[in-house]
């Protein structure tokens, strides 16, 4: 059986040579659901792709119509699978956030992400609440990673400053956040980062 469980003809790259309706698009989402996470419009973009390449590779007069009765039926499919629990916008959007809030993505660039994969503006609120503090913790966590701030091995190089205030910037920090960080001494900011990971 292929990875996942995933019915020979059933997958997202693999188009069904049958005519797309209802079933099989549900067969489809279930399929895609084992191997991805997923939003309620990412699932949608799936299956409209799928039908538009079927649509492709499809012959007859009656194809076009088949196509648009199926994409009529993807709301409806997807619907149906976040009434069940298999797609939920809010779980997904929470668990998203706290990987990119924990590998040193900003409350800005985390909130771009999920609007992106069509999470709904008041989920991503939600999911990424105003927090100074971890705010400062993903800073830190993105100045560890680029190796900035108090993390760089030539802290003293002309510009340094500069160029790290920059880079923050570009990731979305604001400039009091981005400040407070590259103040904070190596030893102070990895505590404040291990304290942020160990109440999560």
């Amino acid at each position: 059986m292929p990875r996942g469980g995933i019915v020979a003809g059933m997958s997202e790259d693999a188009p069904d040579s049958a005519p797309p309706d209802a079933a099989n698009l549900r067969a489809a989402a279930i399929a895609y659901l084992a191997r991805y996470s997923a939003t309620r419009a990412t699932l949608a973009r799936m299956l409209n792709r799928r039908i538009d390449r079927w649509l492709r590779e499809a012959a007859g007069p009656g194809a076009a119509a088949q196509a648009a009765t199926a994409k009529r039926a993807v709301q409806a499919v997807v619907a149906q699978l976040a009434d069940a629990g298999a797609v939920n916008d809010a779980a997904f959007a929470e668990a998203r956030a706290r990987k990119l809030v924990r590998t040193g993505h900003s409350r800005r660039a985390a909130a771009a992400h999920l609007a992106a994969r069509g999470v709904p503006a008041e989920v991503v609120r939600t999911a990424l609440p105003q927090d100074e503090a971890g705010e400062l913790a993903a800073a830190i966590a993105h100045m560890r990673r680029r190796r900035l701030g108090p993390f760089r091995a030539d802290a003293a190089a002309p510009h340094a400053r500069q160029k790290d205030l920059a880079s923050l910037a570009r990731a979305g920090f604001t400039g009091p956040t981005a400040r407070r960080a590259l103040a904070l001494p190596q030893e102070e900011a990895e505590t404040l980062l291990l304290q942020r990971r160990q109440q999560e």
